[in-house]
């Protein structure tokens, strides 16, 4: 009588390789998606995952700040055959406006957006925000208010378009960040420990001195940017070291720019440096962090065998090895009719603009062979920006480069 071998245990089969690290195909790994805040920016974020639902590719876990919340919000609150649409509906009903939706033969395009942009300032956005109506705000910064404007047109907006048992039911992992008032410590609102809410949504969204703080359990809460606008480090904090990771990491704001020639040009590169630095900085410091890790669990890898074999040492590789993480890097860039207004300038056309532009990025990344192959991935984060026209740049663990090419 035969009998047939028993498969040895998963990680007795898997070989610890000091030159790529544990090989993984990333198509099997989880799958996150990061949204910065950036206000009417937003519209982008919106267009990236409606590229992204026109693949098997569905996210395992949404992570947002700001508007970025309430995008993951309407796209983990919805069923996935429904999700586009209700991207469709909120990005449609904040640029539904009159000063928004101008004919295009009315005057020049800038001047409209400028236009759109200070109604907004007046009257506020629908389905989003409307101001204020106090006699107080005549006492200027000693008026007893927390906000120039109200978000109450956000809950019923929310109320209507999100279904938060959905989210509740944790079908896939929901996380949104926000400040809290009193400490100024960064606090994320996760599915996986809270009863999310559309007041959850609202607190970090809740930009001072534009909206009011966000009272939950007794603590008030602004919006996440505040401390951090992305939220890319909770996700790579909490996410267990042994499980590889693919993100898709979507932000607002581009970094790189010319040099301004107006005031208003001064303005606009000072927002984008602003919000696009911190994303940068911990980006780089995150992965810098985590393949240092990885590099010293490979020095260890190299110990002779009666100092590797110690159960101490084994102890400490372990805690430093990470599975692979790619993250991949979709960045806002497109700057036609741009202002320093661009994150509260919800006029149609340029929410279409942004749309449009995630849709194009979104597959022009899909396309790039770097893109979710099936490939034996190095142990560490490898980070991917392949969206801008003849430029890829990638960093790998203990490499970076930087390589022309198609798109």
């Amino acid at each position: 009588m035969t009998t047939t071998p028993k498969k040895k245990p998963r990680a007795a089969r898997r070989s610890f390789d000091p030159f790529g690290g544990r090989r993984e195909d990333m198509r099997a790994a989880r799958k996150a998606m990061v949204l910065q805040g950036g206000g009417a920016l937003g519209a982008y974020q919106a267009g990236v995952y409606a590229a992204l639902s026109e693949t098997e590719l569905q996210p395992h876990w949404l992570a947002g700040v700001s508007i970025g919340a309430i995008n993951a919000a309407l796209i983990a609150g919805n069923a996935p055959e429904k999700r586009v649409e209700r991207l469709r509906e909120f990005w449609h009903l904040v640029s539904s406006g009159p000063a928004q939706r101008l004919p295009s033969w009315l005057g020049d395009r800038t001047a409209q957006n400028q236009w759109s942009a200070a109604m907004a300032s007046l009257v506020g956005i629908p389905g989003f925000f409307e101001p204020r109506r106090s006699p107080s705000l005549w006492m200027g910064g000693a008026a007893p208010l927390l906000s120039y404007y109200d978000t109450a047109p956000l809950a019923r907006t929310l109320e209507r378009l999100v279904d938060f048992d959905r989210i509740n039911a944790c079908e896939a992992r929901f996380s949104v960040g926000a400040v809290d008032v009193r400490t100024g410590n960064s606090v994320y609102f996760d599915n996986t420990t809270h009863r999310i809410g559309p007041e959850h949504i609202m607190a970090s969204g809740a930009l001072p001195p534009g909206f009011a703080p966000v009272r939950i359990d007794g603590d008030d809460y602004w919006d996440g940017g505040i401390v951090s606008n992305t939220p890319l480090q909770y996700v790579l904090d909490v996410h267990p070291r042994s499980e590889p990771l693919v993100v898709l990491q979507v932000d607002l704001f581009n970094a790189r720019g010319e040099m301004p020639r107006t005031l208003a040009g001064v303005m606009e590169r000072q927002k984008d440096i602003t919000y696009s630095s911190r994303t940068r900085m911990n980006t780089d410091a995150l992965a810098a962090n985590v393949n240092l890790q990885q590099a010293i669990a490979e020095l260890i890898s190299k110990l002779p065998p009666h100092l590797r074999d110690d159960p101490a040492v084994r102890a400490v590789q372990a805690e430093l090895t990470h599975e692979p993480i790619d993250i991949f890097h979709l960045i806002y860039r497109d700057k036609a009719y741009e202002l320093e207004s661009k994150d509260y300038e919800f006029s149609r056309a340029a929410v279409e603009e942004h749309w449009e532009a995630g849709v194009r990025d979104m597959r022009r990344t899909l396309a790039n062979p770097e893109t979710l192959r099936s490939r034996a991935a190095p142990n560490g984060v490898t980070t991917f920006d392949l969206c801008e026209p003849g430029v890829e740049r990638i960093k790998r663990p203990g490499l970076a480069r930087r390589r022309a090419g198609s798109p």
